[in-house]
């Protein structure tokens, strides 16, 4: 009887105890769920909505907020729409490259407020607002935190992406790689790899008095071949492999800027993931091979990987010196980058020259005059080439290589009369900026080379401004210099009827269909 008492009352103990444990494991679940719901009424509609109050007291308007996605949805909506429809062959491609801001800044001003997901996004094509944004050394301006997922184009540890100490350490190490001199160096190597691409159309021609040529295509393998060259001291055939492979990331990366990141999902092995990581890794090896390749040479002392190398091996401080997978997100960087960005400017300045003969015809005579019998560029008349500056200014303005550039307020700031919360993100909107008739007159959407005659417009900025300018812009000004010069001196070439105009964004702008037009030798 004692021991059954005794049994009856471990029992009963034990039930008592499981049931408090419930108790206190639904208790917690409960904490955790209402923990979960006060957070996301906060951040999701409470911050929204006192945001969205702050700038509508501002006078600055938009499309207004949406729970969680914000106007991403219209904004996808906007430019599948745009893309399914090509246009006639004219420079007013608002509608089709930034659709959103086109019709969000019809509706509520240049300056408007609108929503990537739960973030304000501000959209600005002022170019004063702009400058001083840009312009800002103060910190009060930061770049922009792309996804994890957009972050793999350039790596944790690129230029591009990095900011304070680290990127300071990093921008000093790359200027050295392309300073006036050192690319004046590389002309040589641009013009004997302008005239390959060139010997190759001829074969094709194969005797033809005119023949068709994707100049687009063929202008992306060669940037390919002078980034691999002039940066990288390799060749295209040693880059092709990597390319090819940043080309399938770049895809990846273009529709992860349109798309919220919702914070884990990187993680999760789903197919999209298990293709993001089988890109990296192999872009990484392919890379890692290059430097371990040239590590004992001195030759590539006066290029790109040789500077970055060099700052690996040869600083006192282990602070200052570059990692191996710095290394690596800068070369990521530059190859996609110093290839994308001069390829799709010299398609369109090719393009513009077919459709516009009569600069085609200046652009010759030019050379002719300054380039004497042999009608090759060099490093020392690069700088008389006026009309080729001019034609290439005036592409870079109806065209420019980014549609807009990213940024955010790392705190509570003023720009303008405009008081602007810590954390928004700033939508730079250049091609409005561009094309903007009030900055640029009512032939703003006009191509007209004349305009820059006389001096840089103070509206003009393909390469930004401040201390992020584009630390290639050197190399890029010279290459497509070059490039365009040794064509119109060997080829005369108009557009090709099978040609669609289809300006699309794309990281940077190019045509959605190849940029076909009809060459003859000269």
């Amino acid at each position: 009887m004692h021991c059954s008492y005794k049994a009856q009352l471990l029992q009963a103990f034990c039930k008592i105890l499981t049931m408090s444990i419930q108790s206190a494991l639904i208790f917690f679940f409960f904490l955790l769920l209402l923990w979960v719901i006060v957070r996301s009424v906060y951040h999701f509609i409470w911050v929204p909505w006192r945001i969205q109050l702050h700038f509508q007291k501002q006078g600055i308007r938009g499309p207004g907020y949406r729970w969680i996605f914000g106007n991403t949805a219209e904004n996808q909506e906007l430019i599948a729409e745009a893309l399914a429809k090509s246009m006639s062959f004219n420079h007013d491609i608002e509608k089709r490259v930034i659709p959103a801001y086109q019709k969000w800044s019809t509706i509520y001003g240049k300056t408007f407020l609108y929503w990537f997901g739960w973030k304000p996004r501000l959209a600005i094509s002022d170019p004063e607002m702009i400058k001083e944004i840009l312009l800002n050394t103060g910190g009060s301006f930061g770049m922009y935190s792309y996804s994890p997922h957009a972050k793999q184009l350039a790596g944790n540890y690129s230029v591009a992406i990095l900011s304070g100490q680290m990127w300071a350490k990093h921008r000093k190490i790359i200027n050295r790689a392309f300073t006036t001199e050192l690319v004046k160096g590389w002309v040589p190597e641009i013009v004997d790899s302008t005239l390959k691409m060139l010997k190759q159309w001829e074969e094709k021609m194969d005797g033809r008095e005119e023949f068709e040529i994707d100049v687009h295509k063929e202008l992306h393998n060669l940037t390919a071949e002078i980034i691999s060259r002039t940066a990288f001291g390799s060749s295209y055939g040693e880059g092709k492999n990597i390319f090819k492979l940043q080309e399938q990331q770049s895809h990846q990366v273009s529709q992860a800027l349109q798309s919220v990141y919702l914070p884990g999902f990187r993680f999760l092995p789903t197919k999209n993931n298990r293709k993001r990581w089988a890109l990296e890794k192999e872009i990484r090896e392919s890379l890692r091979e290059l430097i371990k390749k040239n590590s004992g040479t001195n030759e590539y002392s006066k290029n790109l990987l040789g500077l970055l190398m060099s700052a690996s091996k040869n600083q006192e401080r282990e602070e200052d010196r570059l990692g191996v997978e710095e290394i690596i997100d800068e070369c990521k960087t530059f190859y996609t980058t110093g290839k994308d960005t001069s390829a799709n400017h010299l398609t369109w300045a090719v393009l513009l020259l077919a459709l516009h003969q009569e600069w085609q015809s200046k652009a010759r005579e030019e050379l002719d005059r300054v380039c004497g019998a042999t009608g090759l560029p060099t490093a020392e008349n690069l700088s008389d080439l006026k009309i080729l500056n001019m034609i290439l200014n005036e592409t870079h303005r109806l065209y420019p290589p980014p549609v807009a550039l990213m940024r955010q307020t790392n705190k509570d700031v003023k720009l303008g009369s405009l008081s602007i919360p810590a954390y928004t993100e700033l939508y730079l909107a250049l091609t409005a900026t561009h094309h903007d008739v009030h900055l640029w007159g009512e032939d703003a959407n006009n191509f007209n080379p004349m305009r820059f005659k006389d001096q840089r417009k103070h509206s003009f900025f393909p390469f930004g401004l401040g201390p992020r300018i584009c630390v290639g812009q050197n190399l890029a000004v010279v290459e497509s210099k070059i490039a365009l010069a040794v064509i119109i001196r060997k080829f005369s070439f108009i557009v090709s009827p099978s040609y669609i105009h289809a300006p699309m964004q794309f990281l940077t702008m190019q045509p959605q269909y190849g940029a076909q037009i009809l060459i003859q030798k000269i």
